[in-house]
């Protein structure tokens, strides 16, 4: 069990309580019930306030916005700031969400990858790690042309959340047919179409829906085509001197289907259906030399992801004070996702003729997720239990295929003269065994509201079950390192929270918490082997332990939607941080392996780092002038350290600042944005380039933007902005903290450039 240091955690969680009830006591209380996060359609923090005695409605499915750690991006915010990825709704919208673009991670407060948790209508999506041959990502297999929200928890919330949230939950939700259907008819649509000059691509959209008496239904689907990330980089070469992005050309399409059905008695089913594909082309010049192996035009290199989801989902709102439970939701589905990364290309001198791998990464998960809510008033104490679940099975294989010229090993295992190089190339086998994966998670929330007072403590406990059972197959015979299929991989955790606030007036809430997280290891950092005799080594390493976190917060959000603010500190602390390590000739011994026999990079495994902290802030402040101006500001800051060898944690992004100004009018309005990033801090090597961590320059980026819905075409709405105005060279430090061999300029973003959006609804 995962109990780990709780009577101190209790003891600062007691700490916590008596931190709001002294300002409550010096006020009168109010009637109001706690205020829970909302935003405008200009990306102000708005407070909505709910009276206390009356019918709660739940919260949508996935929805984390019932908590004052979180925040929501709605869909006209989506619209009217442009977004299209993750980067996009970091830039302004969520200062604290970062996206690296090398490994499609998402970063929260310092975490990425397997330990920030991405939902889709509360379905939880798999980060998934190829931990052999780099196919990472997958938790961006969604068009923001299809969502109605983005909500974003920050920090570990062990009752709204299961293993892998340790640094937050990025929950999305997909369009419903009510968000298209006005009040007065019975159908509406939206079509839209956007350029962005970033990458030259083109993303045509639309949806529609139908409502027919109790029976809606929805189509929604989009395409995008485009071309490479732009940058700062102009030299147009090949091999290592090359700054100018490598040519690309990529499509990507989605589809959503959905029918519901309401019933008698608030109850509603229904059937969702989800398909999205990614599929990127590269000509990889930075791989390519005029006399090398690799010639020009000879060198290609692809990157998918794939995702496929169909649902039975239920949702219950009650309409009568008599029923046994208040509100509902659940969803049960199959899941496919699917991650590959590969190349295609003629060798020169090494191995003379072609060459070709495709390394794919797949997990099917059939699984049952939701909540049920019941309110409870007992006299002075309210009671709103919620208790959830989340069960899932899912089966996850790794492969890799390929073809090249590399004739059969000789007896000895070593390759012919003049081939040896093909003893690196290993292929056509499994790095990963396949494995079974069960998993059971259950929570239970109390918010217990004392009477009038304005005051509310909600604990709350989950329980997570987690279990790797691998599989041998043929593939993973294949191996060229002929390995043992490992043990396999059990735990059960138990993560309580407790959570105070005290609404001082409807303009303060006051609140803290303490909450532990978890996360178990995955598949690949468990089970995987890559490398061979000769070469190096990368393995799993089945004995590790699974990662476990304290997390400590206090804030306070402040006023309305005319002047407001939030502020938060937070602490977390890890244990058990899963990280690299290169063993010495004693470690490989103790596995069984001859270190000397690994000569060309040695062998690596993956162990557990006994404490690790981040620890940070988040800020935001926003005035609504009568007169049409708007302003916002917001930081968010962290700071992360491997407290075992005194050095800091490169996944923490730097300090970042925005500042937002705006006017809008009934018909058009605009903007003008200014995001501000410290420099990071980082290990840089020689002058123009960077072989380790990027200690990345600090910037300051302005963007114009500006938005019309002409009075002559009813529902049509023009956006258009500049980025960048000022051509600015910076760098991201999220997806270029690594480095690389290229020139700086090579890992620039782009300049200025412009996007434009078309939206007409019906």
């Amino acid at each position: 069990m995962v109990i780990r240091h709780w009577r101190s955690a209790l003891l600062v969680s007691a700490a916590f309580i008596a931190f709001p009830v002294v300002p409550a006591m010096a006020q009168s209380a109010t009637t109001a019930a706690p205020v829970a996060a909302a935003t405008d359609e200009n990306g102000t923090t708005l407070q909505k306030i709910v009276v206390k005695g009356k019918r709660v409605s739940a919260p949508a499915p996935g929805s984390a916005t019932d908590t004052p750690l979180a925040t929501e991006t709605t869909a006209a915010q989506i619209e009217n700031k442009q977004i299209t990825s993750i980067s996009d709704l970091g830039r302004i919208a969520e200062p604290g969400v970062n996206f690296n673009r090398n490994t499609g991670g998402i970063n929260i407060r310092g975490l990425e990858g397997s330990r920030v948790l991405t939902t889709v209508d509360g379905i939880p999506l798999t980060f998934l790690s190829d931990a052999t041959r780099s196919a990472t990502g997958g938790v961006d297999t969604f068009d923001f042309s299809s969502l109605s929200a983005v909500d974003v928890l920050r920090g570990a919330d062990s009752s709204r959340a299961g293993g892998g949230a340790l640094g937050g939950v990025f929950a999305v939700r997909t369009l419903e047919p009510e968000d298209l259907i006005q009040d007065g008819s019975d159908w509406g649509g939206i079509v839209k179409y956007t350029y962005d000059s970033s990458d030259k691509s083109s993303s045509p959209s639309a949806a529609i829906a139908k409502r027919i008496e109790n029976t809606s239904i929805m189509f929604q689907g989009g395409y995008k085509t485009g071309k490479q990330t732009e940058s700062q980089g102009t030299v147009d070469t090949y091999g290592a001197t090359r700054t100018a992005p490598n040519p690309s050309d990529y499509e990507q399409h989605n589809l959503l289907f959905k029918l519901r059905q309401q019933l008698e008695g608030g109850h509603t089913i229904g059937l969702t259906a989800e398909s999205y594909r990614k599929d990127r082309d590269t000509d990889s010049k930075t791989g390519q030399t005029l006399t090398g192996n690799y010639r020009p035009g000879n060198y290609d290199t692809n990157d998918a992801a794939d995702r496929d989801r169909v649902s039975l989902d239920y949702k219950f709102q009650s309409e009568s004070d008599d029923s046994f439970f208040d509100a509902a939701w659940a969803s049960l589905y199959w899941q496919d996702q699917t991650r590959g990364t590969g190349y295609s290309g003629y060798r020169s001198t090494s191995v003379i003729g072609p060459i070709g791998r495709l390394n794919e990464y797949d997990e099917r998960t059939i699984g049952l997720v939701g909540a049920v809510e019941k309110n409870l008033d007992t006299g002075y104490l309210d009671h709103n239990f919620v208790f959830g679940f989340d069960i899932a099975r899912a089966t996850t294989e790794q492969y890799s295929s390929g073809y090249d010229n590399c004739p059969a090993p000789l007896p000895s295992g070593a390759y012919p003269t003049g081939y040896s190089a093909c003893a690196n190339l290993h292929t056509n086998q499994a790095d990963t065994p396949k494995v079974e994966t069960g998993r059971v998670g259950l929570y239970l929330d109390d918010k217990i509201n004392f009477g009038d007072t304005g005051f509310s403590v909600t604990p709350g406990v989950r329980f997570d079950w987690v279990k790797h059972d691998p599989k041998m197959t043929a593939a993973f015979d294949e191996n060229a390192s002929n390995p043992a299929l490992p043990n396999g991989f059990n735990d059960t955790a138990v993560s309580p929270k407790i959570r105070v606030e005290q609404e001082v007036n409807d303009q303060v809430l006051l609140y803290g918490q303490w909450a532990m997280g978890f996360r178990a290891p995955t598949a690949g950092e468990l089970f995987s082997t890559f490398g061979g005799p000769g070469t190096y080594l990368r393995i799993g390493n089945p004995n590790l332990k699974s990662e476990t976190s304290n997390g400590f917060e206090i804030g306070a959000k402040l006023g309305d939607d005319d002047l407001g603010g939030r502020v938060n500190l937070f602490y977390n602390r890890y244990r058990n941080f899963i990280d690299t390590t290169s063993l010495n000739a004693a470690q490989a011994a103790a596995l069984g392996y001859t270190l000397s026999q690994y000569p060309q990079g040695g062998i690596s495994t993956y162990n557990n780092v006994a404490n690790a902290e981040i620890f940070g802030t988040e800020i935001s402040v926003h005035k609504r002038f009568s007169n049409g101006f708007r302003a916002l500001a917001g930081l968010a800051y962290a700071e992360g350290n491997n407290l075992d060898t005194k050095t800091f944690l490169q996944s923490v992004a730097p300090l970042k600042a925005v500042v937002s100004v705006g006017y809008d009018t009934e018909t058009w309005g605009v903007g003008l944005d200014w995001t501000g990033v410290k420099h990071a801090r980082g290990q840089t090597i020689g002058t123009a380039t960077s072989t380790s961590y990027f200690s990345t320059p600090g910037y300051g980026i302005v963007d114009l933007t500006a938005w019309w819905e002409p009075e002559q075409i009813k529902g049509l709405k023009i956006n258009a902005g500049i980025y960048n105005v000022f051509d600015k060279t910076y760098y991201d430090y999220a997806s270029v903290r690594t480095g690389g061999s290229q020139p700086r300029e090579y890992y620039s973003e782009p300049g200025r450039t412009f996007k434009i959006s078309l939206t007409q609804r019906f």
